[in-house]
């Protein structure tokens, strides 16, 4: 009945009443409680889903230290069935993180070291190289520094030699006799050419002085360097001066001879003896027996060394080619010895047809023959007759043995052009 008044008065309202009336049901709609449906509940759950999702990714940037200067690295999060759960950022083990960074660090070991290989093998090439680069630029020089460096090389390397030979000579019981011929050359060169070449050598190693007395001694090698620096060039030109030097002396000591030679009317050999000045004088020489002959009037008088004169003693220096000093007499003194026991050696050896062209050159020079032009049989056929004189004498004759190179080569083709041309000064 209720419900019938209801409809009847509802079905009375006015058509224009209608959203009045809708405004007041959904009114009383939503003041009610009324049973919801799943799908009304649907918003409330988005919202609280998608806060979780914001905290979650705010945890793991806050917990892996994110910096804005990196790259952004989006965690991995590991689904979950409720809203509560939260994604945890995956870490790797200690034992990765370290083979990592001892990789990376042999890698960089490794990179340094081809490096510093790369450095210095370019270094040590260019180094080694450089000469070359320099005889490219500087060619004169370069040729100065390679003789230069050639000559301290086998300089040093004869000042081994001679130490050596000294060692021997002094502990031996036979002294210098223990020695062979070219043994006894470089016994008696060295010396001289240690006391030349010192003063190059020392003034070429000061800091500042050695690159103004490096050009110098190079500008006068003959005066400042020996044999070891020169080039074979130089070596002929510089032996062929001093043996002009020493032959332009040839002519005063025939005249001492010829001065002294009434001192000696008493001797036994006189007459004898001054045939053999005649034949000098006349322009031939007299035999190795002719001289051996006449060997006592060189003992004593004045032609022995304490009986000679000072003008006859300097022209015998000079004629040897030995530095002037004080003690004039002892330097001729041990000249001679050394020279009568390469004899004795070269005897030992075989003999003077045994020696080699170079070692008879040098032997002729240093006897007094100048060795320019003449072949190997004329030098042997001279050095048999000066090795026969001087194997037959004894001490006391020292002063015949100086005078051999008068007595056996004053009128020899190669000397007459020497002494009778213009003396070098």
């Amino acid at each position: 009945m209720a419900l019938a008044l209801r409809v009847a008065r509802c079905a009375a309202i006015p058509a224009n009443c209608w959203p009045r009336d809708r405004r007041r049901l959904l009114h009383l709609c939503s003041s009610r409680n009324y049973a919801t449906k799943p799908e009304a509940a649907v918003p409330p759950q988005i919202k609280r889903n998608v806060a979780a999702e914001i905290t979650s990714v705010g945890k793991v940037i806050y917990e892996t230290g994110w910096d804005a200067n990196k790259p952004i690295e989006k965690p991995k999060v590991r689904p979950s069935s409720s809203s509560s759960t939260q994604p945890t950022p995956s870490k790797k083990p200690e034992d990765e993180k370290r083979k990592e960074l001892d990789t990376v660090k042999s890698k960089r070991d490794q990179m340094r070291d081809n490096m510093q290989d790369y450095i210095f093998t370019r270094y040590f090439n260019y180094v080694k190289n450089y000469d070359k680069v320099l005889e490219k630029n500087f060619p004169k020089a370069m040729q100065l520094y390679r003789v230069f460096f050639d000559g301290v090389k086998d300089f040093f390397g004869d000042m081994k030699r001679f130490l050596k030979i000294a060692r021997i000579a002094n502990d031996s019981p036979q002294g210098i006799r223990a020695l062979n011929r070219q043994e006894l050359e470089l016994y008696m060169q060295m010396p001289r050419d240690m006391m030349k070449v010192a003063p190059a050598l020392i003034g070429c190693s000061l800091p500042m002085v050695g690159y103004a007395f490096f050009p110098l001694v190079f500008y006068y090698p003959r005066s400042f360097l020996t044999a070891h620096f020169w080039t074979p060039q130089q070596r002929s030109e510089f032996q062929s001066y001093y043996m002009k030097r020493r032959l332009c002396n040839n002519k005063d000591v025939f005249r001492c001879l010829q001065d002294k030679l009434k001192a000696t009317a008493s001797h036994p050999k006189h007459s004898a003896f001054a045939d053999i000045l005649g034949q000098l004088g006349s322009g031939t020489h007299p035999t190795p027996e002719m001289l051996i002959d006449v060997k006592d009037i060189f003992a004593e008088g004045p032609y022995s060394l304490l009986g000679m004169s000072r003008k006859h003693v300097r022209n015998l220096v000079n004629l040897h080619g030995l530095p002037s000093s004080i003690f004039k007499r002892h330097r001729l003194h041990e000249h001679a010895f050394l020279v009568h026991y390469m004899d004795q050696a070269i005897t030992r050896e075989g003999g003077v047809h045994n020696l080699t062209p170079d070692a008879l050159r040098y032997s002729c020079y240093l006897r007094g023959l100048n060795p320019d032009s003449l072949s190997s049989e004329a030098m042997i056929e001279w050095l048999r007759k000066w090795v026969k004189v001087s194997t037959s004498i004894q001490g006391e004759h020292i002063t015949l043995f100086l005078h051999l190179p008068i007595l056996l080569g004053y009128n020899h083709p190669n000397n007459w052009k020497t002494i009778y041309g213009k003396c070098p000064t």
